[in-house]
């Protein structure tokens, strides 16, 4: 990883503080090795992009190095890198070759050196001639691919780790099929690793060396600019020396102060005697004297005046205002006093216009002392913008020699401690003995597991043993073979078939309980299912066929009136069975007739079927009526059932499903015994208990099961054994 003389041009900028930061941890590096553009900048140096193969008669194997032909490209690698094609080259002679498109299968043969037209533009194949004797005769199959794709491939297959967890030295590793490719895959990544850290160095050293450069034009300009701001502002305030003028401004403004305060002083008072003297309305009262006013006619006046109205008061202790001497002195003073006025009003002028000129010559002074800071700070702040600017200059050359030495002497971001190796000699993948022993387990878990979660999951009844185990004691008499599409709907007189077999023993089974019971006919057979579809109406066809091949005296009839299928079964007993196109169903009256219209007698609407050379009687359902459960519930059909009873040896009943419409319980209070249909593979195993629990309630009697459409390997003893059921088939591989 990063060495530690191995240090960043920024650090030419670590003194400022604001580039400083921790190097790049581990597993940062980690991640930057393992980038897609580094891999993809790996795949372009090894042209990985193109891959031979040689086609041989097992297997394709890679040909890498010794590569027998070059393919030139006439497009821009920039479309070369982003295409995709596969095409096949037989080398029949060391002047020509064959070239197959797999698309359109065509071949066509080439010299080395021509031109091919490709879907990704015309390619050059040239030879070389150290390996194409080698290949002669041979198919290779070339691929291109994107590169990106390739890229991406190899960034899944190399693995990268650090050594310790506190440790800066990582493990690069992969796994190849070619050990020389996969050595020069790491090889090339560590050199492009590093090949890109000194690239962004040196492109960060070339931006910090141009950024100095100009923060050193920049700044030279700004030094030049303060040093003459610096200039003009001493020479248009007319400074030298602030602090020596200050003191001056501060000696001429007290002296200036003192004198202003003195004027002010004199110009008060004479506004006050001014305002005295205006004041007097009589001469009885002298004026003050001796108050600071400098101006003597003002003091000669103010005596003469006091001397006067002295004189005044004397007299009249003696005489009157009338006095002509008085009177003489009135006008004496009256004189005096204007004359007063108006030598105060001169002098209250002439001081307000000292006062004047001494407070602007004041405020002069007062602005040049408090300018003096404003100044002196001014100039200190182009002071210090000029040291600023002058030790940034230097700082910036200085380090502009030192980013040129980090330039000169910049070092691989990492140090290789080993190229890539072979760890051992022997193939790390496949491993032989794993993938035998998965096989072996797998081989085993798959089929039984399978097995054992079909179990789990089945909720269908299969065979007799299946329906056995959930219905317990209500009895189950038979289960009846899976049938072909070939295979006939019916049995004859000699059938052996597994059918027929399965019908004896229903017919036995069946017949043991009619006949426990010796005190009633006992013979009234009804056969229902859960659903349609189930088979009951095939269940009651063929046990009327299985017991009338015995002689004996049956009777089908067809209780189903909403969805009839006996039409499908039985054909008049004047027509040829085996004609299946005389078919249909019946026109005449049926059970429906029979309970809707009480004139019709059950001989009206029984027929005689002939099929196989058994005879036997069925009763159809007749036309489908809205109100088939109506009809069912009349009294008409207990006594066609009791006839029935009395005038055969058995009646089958085939009714309508038991779990979809209530037909089939209105029947079940006349019956003796009620079959119950299930089919293999459809019927779920829930289901059976709801025909019990109907037992359990009354509301079924003489309650059995068939089991339908089972298996060949479900059916049980003769099933799996085969005993006596029809002639033995060859297998394919006997003659």
């Amino acid at each position: 990883m990063e060495e530690k003389g191995a240090g960043s041009e920024l650090a030419v900028f670590k003194d400022l503080d604001f580039l400083g930061g921790k190097q790049s941890e581990v597993e940062d590096e980690i991640e930057v090795i393992n980038s897609r553009s580094n891999f993809i900048d790996v795949v372009k140096r090894l042209k990985s992009n193109v891959v031979f193969y040689e086609v041989g008669d097992v297997k394709t194997s890679e040909i890498y190095e010794e590569i027998p032909v070059t393919i030139n490209f006439l497009e821009p690698d920039s479309v070369i890198y982003q295409s995709k094609l596969v095409f096949g080259l037989d080398l029949i002679s060391p002047n020509s070759f064959n070239y197959k498109e797999f698309e359109n299968e065509t071949i066509k043969s080439y010299g080395y050196g021509k031109n091919i037209p490709t879907a990704i533009g015309d390619i050059v194949i040239t030879p070389n001639p150290e390996f194409l004797n080698n290949y002669l005769d041979k198919e290779l199959k070339v691929v291109i691919k994107p590169v990106a794709d390739v890229a991406v491939g190899y960034k899944n297959m190399v693995k990268i780790s650090n050594i310790d967890e506190y440790s800066k030295i990582v493990n690069l590793n992969i796994e190849h099929p070619i050990r020389t490719k996969g050595i020069h895959i790491l090889n090339e990544l560590i050199a492009v690793y590093n090949e890109n850290a000194i690239q962004d160095k040196k492109e960060i050293a070339d931006r910090t060396f141009s950024f100095i450069n100009d923060r050193i034009a920049d700044i030279y300009g700004s030094l030049s600019t303060v040093d003459q701001s610096a200039e003009e502002f001493k020479t248009t305030r007319g400074l030298a020396d602030i602090q020596s003028q200050a003191n001056i401004n501060l000696n001429v403004g007290a002296a200036n102060e003192q004198e202003l305060q003195n004027y002010q002083t004199q110009l008060n008072i004479a506004s006050s005697m001014k305002d005295y003297v205006d004041g007097q309305n009589s001469f009885n009262e002298l004026l003050p004297s001796n108050i600071g006013i400098s101006d003597p006619s003002v003091a000669n006046t103010t005596a003469k005046y006091n001397q006067l109205v002295q004189e005044r008061k004397r007299l009249l202790k003696s005489s009157n205002e009338k006095n002509p001497m008085i009177v003489n002195i009135d006008e004496q003073l009256s004189g005096l006093k204007n004359s007063l006025k108006g030598s105060l009003t001169n002098i209250e002028s002439n001081l307000s216009l000292t006062v004047n000129n001494l407070s602007r010559q004041q405020s002069r002074i007062n602005s040049q002392i408090y300018a003096a800071p404003k100044q002196q700070r001014a100039l200190r702040d182009i002071t210090r913008k000029q040291e600023t600017t002058e030790s940034l200059y230097l700082y910036l050359l200085q380090r502009r020699e030192e980013s040129q030495v980090a330039l000169a002497s910049t070092a691989p971001k990492s140090k290789v401690i080993d190229t890539a190796y072979l760890t051992d000699d022997q193939p790390v993948s496949p491993n032989k003995l794993k993938i035998y022993l998965a096989s072996l387990i797998l081989g085993l878990l798959v089929p039984f597991g399978a097995i054992y979660g079909q179990s789990l999951l089945d909720n269908k009844i299969h065979s007799k043993s299946s329906l056995e185990k959930i219905v317990k004691n209500v009895p189950v008499l038979a289960e009846l073979p899976r049938l072909d599409k070939k295979d006939s709907k019916f049995i004859n007189d000699n059938d052996r078939s597994v059918l027929a077999e399965s019908l004896r023993i229903l017919r036995t089974n069946l017949d043991y309980l009619i006949k426990s019971k010796k005190e009633v006919k006992n013979n009234l057979i009804l056969v229902t299912s859960s659903v349609s579809g189930e088979g009951k109406t095939f269940v009651s066809s063929n046990l009327s066929m299985i017991f009338a091949s015995t002689n004996k005296k049956v009777l089908l009839i067809g209780a189903d009136i909403r969805n009839p299928k006996l039409y499908s079964y039985f054909i008049d007993k004047n027509i040829d069975p085996l004609k299946k196109s005389k078919k249909g169903r019946s026109t005449d009256n049926g059970l429906s007739e029979y309970l809707l219209d009480d004139r019709i007698t059950r001989e009206d609407i029984t027929q005689s079927m002939l099929v196989y050379n058994n005879t036997v009687d069925v009763i159809y359902s007749g036309k489908i009526l809205p109100n088939p459960s109506e009809l069912l519930m009349k009294d008409r059909m207990r006594l066609l059932l009791e006839e029935a009873s009395e005038a055969y040896d058995y009646v089958v009943i085939d009714s309508a499903p038991l779990m979809l419409v209530t037909d089939t319980l209105l029947i079940s209070p006349f019956v003796n015994h009620s079959i119950y249909v299930t089919r293999a593979g459809t019927t779920e195993t829930k289901v059976v208990n709801f025909p019990i629990m109907l037992q359990e309630e009354g509301k079924l009697k003489g309650l059995s099961f068939v089991v339908n459409d089972v298996k060949d390997g479900n059916l049980g003893y003769g099933g799996k054994y085969g005993y006596g059921y029809g002639i033995k088939v060859k297998k394919w591989w006997q003659f």
